[in-house]
């Protein structure tokens, strides 16, 4: 499995923020694991949405997710869960925390 998608046991941890039901569109229903992926691709490769791989489905059908879940809480509240899954001690969920750091030394410039 790629290093961007979830596995099962993330999945199962955020799966019913993200409802199945009839699409009142009448258009065929999307796999939303299969557009949570996607999404990953797209944040982890810094690639354009249109550069999305086809297995992915269409970009365009990711993108009109991403910013609706963005809007209306629903990644915030993935991540809320998804920390819980991978930092399982008693954090403040309100303290800001880092994912990856990075540290440059910084050394003055002798003047020549």
């Amino acid at each position: 499995m790629p290093r961007h998608q979830l596995t099962d046991p993330q999945w199962e941890t955020v799966a019913d923020l993200f409802p199945t039901g009839n699409c009142k569109t009448g258009r065929r229903h999307r796999n939303r694991r299969v557009i949570l992926n996607a999404i990953f691709w797209v944040l982890r490769t810094g690639a354009p949405w249109r550069d999305l791989p086809g297995e992915y489905g269409p970009w365009s059908t990711a993108w009109g997710f991403f910013d609706k879940w963005t809007k209306d809480g629903t990644f915030d509240a993935m991540l809320c869960r998804l920390r819980t899954l991978a930092f399982r001690h008693d954090a403040d969920p309100d303290e800001p925390w880092c994912i990856d750091g990075t540290s440059i030394r910084a050394a003055r410039c002798k003047n020549q």
